[in-house]
């Protein structure tokens, strides 16, 4: 016997998600537009259907697939790179969107991507043979971290990732270490953006920016560090145009 799964996905309308795939690539193998809007895209082992439905709203989805993939960082790159050229910038808020690479504390490294009609992408590689969540760390911001990013990420919660990064930047009677201060500031500039707040972007984004690091804290935090580059291109964010 052989299975394959295959999702098959809402959306107002079939061209603007059927041209936002193939700005990644992805080759359109089937089209119809009668009795029902519905189509197919294709890149490499990702398959994915979608089907036209009157008065869908994409800002309320929760549709949402897992892919797992071998190589996430090169996928990152590669659709990032699709956009760039496709919308003249990476976009990394409202629909469509690509997010950040990134560990998850359930042993995967991953980033979600929404296409034009509100379908999530969760695009993941295994880092380990266990799923389930670890505990949280112990450490005051490492622990702030790790609520923030499920807020953020998991749950696509952004109000309340801002609550739990501005607790914890605004502690007196602790400090975290440089690598973590970045990871806290870049995360807060993430979900600034995502909130429509740049001024609180743009402002963490050049405290970030300022931090002093030595080689070692570096590659610990490359992940923030890349992910920093990538919102400090993004012009509403910095103020700069694009």
């Amino acid at each position: 016997m052989s299975e394959k799964t295959v999702p098959i996905l809402p959306c107002p309308t079939l061209q603007p998600v059927l041209d936002f795939y193939r700005a990644l690539a992805f080759e359109v193998t089937f089209q119809q537009k009668s009795p029902n809007p519905y189509a197919v895209v294709e890149r490499g082992g990702i398959q994915l259907h979608f089907f036209g439905m009157k008065h869908y709203d994409p800002s309320a989805s929760y549709s949402t697939c897992c892919v797992q993939t071998d190589n996430v960082d090169a996928l990152h790159t590669a659709f990032r790179a699709g956009l760039k050229a496709a919308y003249g910038r990476i976009p990394t808020r409202g629909l469509p969107r690509i997010g950040a690479l990134a560990d998850t504390s359930h042993g995967m490294r991953q980033f979600l991507m929404s296409d034009p009609g509100g379908n999530c992408l969760r695009i993941a590689q295994p880092l380990s043979e266990e799923q389930h969540h670890r505990p949280p760390p112990r450490g005051t911001f490492a622990r702030a971290l790790h609520h923030a990013a499920l807020f953020a990420d998991s749950k696509d919660d952004a109000t309340s990732a801002a609550k739990v990064l501005d607790r914890a930047l605004n502690l007196t009677d602790e400090q975290p270490a440089p690598e973590e201060l970045l990871r806290l500031l870049v995360l807060r500039a993430d979900v600034a953006g995502r909130l429509g707040d740049d001024a609180t972007a743009a402002g963490a984004l050049t405290r970030a920016s300022a931090l002093p690091l030595t080689d070692g804290q570096r590659d610990s935090a490359r992940d923030a560090l890349d992910r920093l580059a990538e919102l400090r291109a993004d012009g509403t964010l910095t103020g700069k145009d694009h």
